[in-house]
């Protein structure tokens, strides 16, 4: 079956060794969808991006080159400074209705998302809740974060210190394709809350979800011009943004983000980079199976495995590993693959061609070097184009891309530990440090594993759902896993400049230079005198 004619299985049953298939159509393309692609800046020859459900076009994109992408930026800048003279009240107010919006007009999200995505309708909920919760979260916390605060001054009382805040500017956000709404609007979000204009990139396989995102807050209040939308290649836009923002937002791989990272250091321009992980999860000895493997299985295969903080390296005990592996076995192959825009589906497709290839070639070269594949491990073309099957694997060994590269796909390994030293060592044997996750019948044990492992957020009894959606705490990478973090107050705060304001009244904090030697002398008493009571007081 080619992928220009695949369809849903029309029947539940599957091949006698493969996940059974849930029967089901894809959502229909929404009759908006054309208007959507109206809001990009581009006037160079469009891109046709295709749905991995089908293979079927979606929406002609207008493509933008660099006289595009250096409009935008002219537009956004105008536009900035208005929106920055918009009360924080006002930006609130918009991002409250953007809320009800996305909750009203939630189905039509959740059609744009699987269309684009390719994952299963209950995945693609994760993204819209989640694009709620941020315009929330920071119509909530955005005036108490940005307004003035005091400090302590150099003098008590007699210094009075204020740290402000202001707007970077422009900020170029460039967003991925396997999460096109949540990893787009949990940047632009807080960008604009901050007062800030934003030029988005989103990837041209996500285009819709992020257009339809904008056209709500369009909607709600935002100023259009307030969040400028340009679509190309990675490779032609991406410098282009980077070369004009006054502050860069990537999400994406480490191999780009660290080139990412070059030119804003070279322009000294702040970046904030979310890239990949090859996550571990740990069960201790003293673990609920039952939910160990529940838990596994939400963390493993989420999105088809294509979520950057997916699950890639399960470490079990070695007393329980046989029972934890059979049981993990049997619930994962009995996994429903589909691609209908119902909730039937526990896992969807893979998002691309790309995608399927690599997946299939870490699988294969892991199997010809010795590894052993427990269940899943086929491409189910009778499902959809780029539909795979969930993949547990046993003797990943080093010197296999599957032990220490991010694979990015539905495919877990398995391994044995001797003790809980062993288990966090290995947890913590790999470039990457982005997310982890403990599952303990003992939450004070678990939370202490928990501490020692390198990650910038771990999960106690979850994959990385109750991480992530901490959304108050903030969510960033560790070693090659990027650098800064979005969510919490630092995600908003991340996308201002800060100044401090100091008044000085009463004594001077530097000796007057008429009597150079008698007035330093009596300066230092009077501050050594100050400092001592300062000691004193406990201030």
């Amino acid at each position: 079956m080619t992928p220009a004619t695949a369809t849903a299985a029309p029947e539940a049953e599957a091949p006698p060794t493969g996940n059974p298939a849930a029967p089901g159509t894809p959502p229909a393309l929404p009759a908006f969808a054309a208007d959507l692609a109206t809001g990009v800046r581009g006037t160079a020859a469009p891109l046709h991006p295709t749905s991995p459900l089908t293979g079927e076009p979606t929406v002609r994109m207008p493509g933008s080159n660099a006289s595009d992408v250096e409009a935008a930026f002219t537009a956004a800048r105008a536009a900035q400074r208005d929106w920055a003279d918009t009360p924080v009240s006002r930006r609130a107010a918009i991002m409250l209705r953007l809320h009800d919006l996305i909750l009203d007009r939630q189905a039509e999200g959740l059609d744009l998302v699987q269309l684009e995505a390719g994952k299963a309708r209950r995945h693609a909920v994760e993204e819209v809740l989640d694009c709620a919760i941020n315009a929330r979260y920071y119509a909530r916390t955005a005036a108490k974060a940005l307004r003035a605060h005091r400090r302590g001054g150099a003098l008590p009382v007699l210094t009075r210190t204020r740290e402000l805040r202001f707007p970077i500017g422009v900020v170029g956000v460039i967003s991925p394709w396997n999460y096109p709404l949540a990893l787009a609007t949990a940047e632009v979000i807080p960008a604009l809350m901050a007062g800030n204009a934003v030029v988005h990139r989103p990837d041209p396989a996500g285009m819709l979800s992020a257009l339809w995102v904008r056209s709500l807050a369009i909607e709600a209040g935002l100023p259009a011009e307030a969040w400028q939308v340009v679509c190309g290649e990675g490779t032609l836009i991406g410098p282009l943004i980077t070369g004009l923002a006054d502050q860069v937002s990537f999400t994406g791989s480490t191999r780009v983000g660290r080139e990412v990272a070059a030119e804003a250091a070279r322009r000294l321009v702040p970046a904030s980079l979310e890239l990949g992980g090859k996550n571990p999860l740990v069960v201790l000895d003293d673990t609920d199976l039952a939910k160990a493997v529940e838990g596994a299985i939400r963390g493993c295969f989420a999105s088809a495995g294509q979520l950057c903080m997916s699950i890639e390296r399960i470490y079990v005990p070695q007393s329980r590993y046989d029972e934890f592996l059979a049981r993990f076995v049997e619930r994962t192959a009995a996994l429903r693959l589909g691609i209908g825009g119902d909730f039937d589906a526990d896992m969807g497709s893979l998002a691309s061609a790309r995608q399927l290839d690599t997946v299939t070639a870490h699988l294969t070269e892991a199997v010809a070097a010795g590894a052993t594949v427990q269940t899943g491990g086929r491409h189910r073309p009778d499902i959809g184009p780029f539909v795979f099957e969930p993949t547990i694997v046993t003797g990943v060994t080093p010197g296999m891309r599957m032990f220490a590269e991010e694979t990015f796909g539905p495919v877990v390994a398995v391994y044995p530990y001797a003790d809980v030293e062993e288990a966090v060592r290995l947890a913590n044997d790999s470039a990457y440090g982005l997310n982890a996750a403990v599952f303990s019948g003992d939450n004070r044990r678990g939370e202490a594993v928990a501490a020692r492992i390198e990650a910038g957020a771990v999960n106690v009894n979850d994959g990385y759902a109750a991480a992530w959606g901490s959304i108050d705490a903030p969510s960033g990478g560790w070693k090659s896993s990027g650098l800064g973090g979005r969510h919490g107050v630092d995600g908003l705060l991340r996308f201002t400049r800060v100044k401090t304001v100091a008044l000085q009244r009463g004594m001077d904090l530097a000796p007057r230079y008429q009597r150079p030697g008698a007035e330093s002398a009596a300066w230092l008493k009077r501050m050594t005198f100050a400092l001592r009571l300062l000691r004193r007081s406990g201030l």
